[in-house]
């Protein structure tokens, strides 16, 4: 709770900044995109300048299915899924799309952590790793100074993020160069120098789509790993490699299905 005041407080307060001394530069890139939204179609928020919608024969969730028409495509990893309607309302969709994003990427990174310790364990590099019990492990300072560091720089992190959501562009950091066309601005995917130094995502439009549809599914999957490693971790106690070695070595009872019988 203490977390989220601090990042809806300096949210506000970088939001404000932004607005005030946002540059001409801003502006055009925000008509710029307003622009090419209504080429496309998108009667939503938060379609990309620099990527290519999907087609309508695009694949859907469901084969036969018809999208609803807030979901034409322009968004990345958009398979027309939304039975519940809760992405009609264009604000909302667009907050719900950015708030995947981030998810997508927090569960990628979650996934990785879980697993590499796990497995330099196994190997001999780590000593006594349990992802579920890291919380409780001490570490170079006490827990409070750990709290108020984080809260801290995630507080000021979230913020900025908020102020982009916000006036996108606001807080872009990339150097400027008179030779150099910087990237226009486009939430959740800063880019540039520091985020994109391969420039993997500064080419055609039709490749940026591809690309950033790989990361959303990527990260969808992520996420439902995750859930998994929790379910094993209350059901089993073991670790996610623990239980991967179990069930190659014996599929037929050690699978999803012994959960619900009992040992």
């Amino acid at each position: 709770m203490a977390l989220a005041l601090s990042s809806c407080f300096v949210s506000k307060l970088n939001a404000s900044l932004c607005r005030a001394h946002a540059t001409n530069q801003a502006r055009r890139s925000s008509i710029t995109c307003s622009k090419i939204t209504t080429k496309v179609g998108a009667t939503k928020g938060g379609v990309s300048s620099v990527c290519e919608p999907l087609p309508p024969d695009r694949p859907l969730w469901f084969p036969g299915s018809s999208p609803p028409p807030w979901l034409d495509g322009s968004l990345p990893g958009d398979f027309g899924f939304d039975p519940l309607g809760l992405g009609s309302d264009p604000e909302t969709l667009r907050w719900f799309a950015q708030a995947e994003l981030m998810h997508s990427r927090w569960a990628m990174l979650a996934v990785f952590g879980i697993l590499v310790p796990e497995w330099l364990q196994k190997i001999g590099f780590m000593d006594n790793f349990s992802w579920f019990e890291a919380g409780s492990q001490e570490y170079f300072t006490d827990p409070l100074t750990l709290f108020v560091v984080q809260m801290i720089l995630m507080g000021w992190v979230e913020g900025r993020r908020w102020a982009d959501y916000l006036n996108p562009g606001c807080v872009d950091i990339e150097p400027k160069h008179p030779t150099k066309k910087n990237p226009k601005p486009d939430v959740g995917y800063p880019g540039g120098l520091w985020f994109d130094f391969m420039m993997w995502g500064r080419g055609s439009p039709e490749p940026v789509m591809v690309l950033r549809t790989k990361e959303i599914k990527n990260g969808r999957l992520a996420m439902l790993a995750f859930v998994g490693f929790v379910f094993q971790a209350i059901y089993t106690g073991e670790s996610p490699l623990d239980n991967l070695s179990a069930h190659l070595a014996d599929p037929g009872h050690c699978n999803i299905f012994s959960a619900f019988t009992s040992k």
